[in-house]
């Protein structure tokens, strides 16, 4: 996968300044307790939120390494599927610019995942010689 080190830094940038920035003002405790509980994850909301942060940090050396890339974005693409239904969805498209907080980030991140699992696919044809 050596094709894929700029994506796979770069998604490792995103996802350990997501985990520990949230981890360490607590963000994570608030989105566990007072969101995900209150849309019908209680009394799960804290281990949830705490589920996602600690998947997102594991994935940082994971990424690093090279190693386990399709549990690792599996694992990602099932978070950011779940964060569009549940989070973003009533958002709309747009993270910033025509609105906020929509789904156009994870989007992104699921195809950016998509791509280490089948990195190899394209749509050109190939020539019959």
């Amino acid at each position: 996968m050596k094709k894929s080190f700029f994506l796979r830094i770069a998604l490792s940038v995103i996802l350990l300044m997501h985990s520990v920035i949230s981890i360490y003002s607590g963000d994570v405790n608030n989105f566990g307790l007072q969101y995900l509980n209150s849309i019908g994850f209680s009394p799960l909301g804290l281990y949830l939120a705490w589920s996602v942060k600690l998947t997102h940090l594991l994935s940082v050396p994971l990424l690093w390494m090279d190693k386990y890339l399709k549990t690792v974005a599996i694992a990602n693409i099932l978070i950011f599927i779940f964060g569009i239904i549940y989070v973003h969805w009533q958002d709309g498209w747009f993270v910033v610019g025509g609105g906020r907080n929509g789904v156009e980030f994870n989007f992104l991140l699921i195809f950016c995942f998509l791509n280490l699992i089948f990195p190899e696919v394209s749509f050109q044809t190939k020539k019959n010689t």
